[in-house]
C-alpha cells in the first residue's frame, strides 16, 4: 500500500508461464505522457478507465511469477474483477505454438522459413500476452484521433481533449492523469476545441457519431466479429480503426491493422527482405491465420525496419496561435 493513500481494493494474480507486464499492457499507451497510462520509476504500470461501475485507477507490478494489483474509485472492483482478461489471461498462446509446429512441418519451405523466423521472435517475447480491456469506446476515441496522422498529432490531441475534459484519476495515481469522459461529454465537445486539440471536424463528427452508438459497441466485448461489423457500419470507421479497436478491447489477436501507411513494408521487409503492400502483407499473413496480429506484434517489437528512403511525414497542425 502507498503511503498516505486509502487502498479501496487489492488482488494478487498468477499467470500461466512467462509474462512480462510492460509488453502486455503497453499497446494501451498512447504516445508520452499518456493522461490514462504511466510507467513510474519503481516498475509500476497506472491505467485509468472508464468502467461500468464508473471511473477507476489501477496499479499493476509484476515479480516473482505473480501480478499485484490494486485499484482506485468507483470502479476499482471492476477493474481487479476483469484483470486477468486485460493480461491476457485468455490469449491462446498454446494454440499459437502448435501452429508455429505444424507450419515448420508442412514441407511447404516458404511457410517453414516463416514459421521458424516468427518463432525466434516469439521466443524473445515470450512474455508477450495479448489483453483485452473489454472498454471499446476507450479504444476508438484515440484510434479515431491515430487515423491517418502521424503519431505526434495524434497523442497531441488526445492529450489536450483527456485534460480539458477528462477527470482527475480517483486515488492517489501520479500527478497529471485523467479518465476519459464518458460518451455524453464527447457529444458536446464544442468544434473550437476539436480546433484547438487539432482534430479537423472528419474526426471530430467519427468520435461524436460513435458516442451516439457507444452502449451499443460495449456490449460486443465478447463477439470481435460483431464488433468489426457495427464498428464499420458508423460513418468514418474503416478496417484500420476497427482492427485497432478489437486489438485493444476484445483482445483480437488476428486483426492485423490493413490500411496503416508503415505496416505492410514492415512485415514485408521482416519476413521476405522485400517491403510489400497491404495485400502483399495479407498473402504473408495467411498461414498464421488466427494470429495475424500477434505476428505483427512480435516483428514490431523485433526492431526489424526496412532501410529509411526519403522524408518523413510531418505532423500537421490545425490549431490557431
Amino acid at each position: 500500500m502507498l503511503p498516505g493513500a486509502a487502498l479501496r481494493e487489492e488482488r494478487r494474480w498468477r499467470p500461466s508461464g512467462p509474462f512480462d507486464v510492460v509488453l502486455t499492457l503497453s499497446p494501451h499507451r498512447r504516445g508520452g505522457g499518456d493522461p490514462a497510462w504511466r510507467r513510474t520509476p519503481d516498475g509500476a504500470i497506472w491505467r485509468t478507465s472508464r468502467t461500468p461501475e464508473g471511473p477507476g485507477t489501477l496499479r499493476v507490478t509484476a515479480g516473482g511469477g505473480e501480478v499485484h494489483a490494486q485499484a482506485w474509485g468507483p470502479g476499482a472492483e471492476w477493474l481487479l474483477e476483469t484483470l486477468p482478461s486485460l493480461l491476457g489471461a485468455d490469449d491462446d498462446v498454446t494454440g499459437f505454438a502448435e501452429l508455429l509446429a505444424r507450419l515448420a512441418r508442412s514441407g511447404d519451405e516458404r511457410h517453414a522459413r516463416a514459421a521458424a523466423f516468427v518463432a525466434g521472435l516469439a521466443g524473445r517475447a515470450a512474455g508477450l500476452r495479448i489483453g483485452r480491456s473489454l472498454r471499446v469506446f476507450e479504444a476508438l476515441v484515440p484510434a479515431v484521433l491515430e487515423q491517418k496522422v502521424v503519431g505526434r498529432e495524434a497523442w497531441r490531441a488526445w492529450r489536450f481533449l483527456m485534460r480539458r475534459y477528462g477527470e482527475p484519476a480517483p486515488g492517489p495515481a501520479p500527478e497529471g492523469m485523467f479518465v476519459i469522459p464518458p460518451p455524453e461529454v464527447w457529444r458536446a465537445i464544442p468544434s473550437w476545441d476539436w480546433h484547438r486539440a487539432g482534430a479537423e471536424a472528419v474526426r471530430a463528427r467519427t468520435i461524436a457519431n460513435a458516442a451516439r452508438h457507444a452502449a451499443k459497441l460495449e456490449r460486443t466485448t465478447e463477439a470481435s466479429t460483431e464488433a468489426d461489423r457495427l464498428l464499420r457500419a458508423l460513418p468514418g470507421i474503416g478496417v484500420w480503426t476497427s482492427a485497432e479497436v478489437r486489438q485493444r478491447a476484445h483482445g483480437d489477436a488476428d486483426a492485423p491493422s490493413v490500411g496503416d501507411f508503415h505496416l505492410p513494408g514492415i512485415v514485408g521487409y521482416a519476413l521476405t527482405g522485400r517491403k510489400t503492400d497491404d495485400d502483399g502483407m495479407l498473402d504473408l499473413l495467411e498461414p498464421f491465420r488466427g494470429h495475424r496480429h500477434r505476428v505483427v506484434r512480435l516483428i514490431e517489437l523485433s526492431g526489424v525496419r526496412p532501410p529509411a528512403r526519403g522524408p518523413r511525414m510531418a505532423p500537421r497542425d490545425y490549431r490557431a496561435f
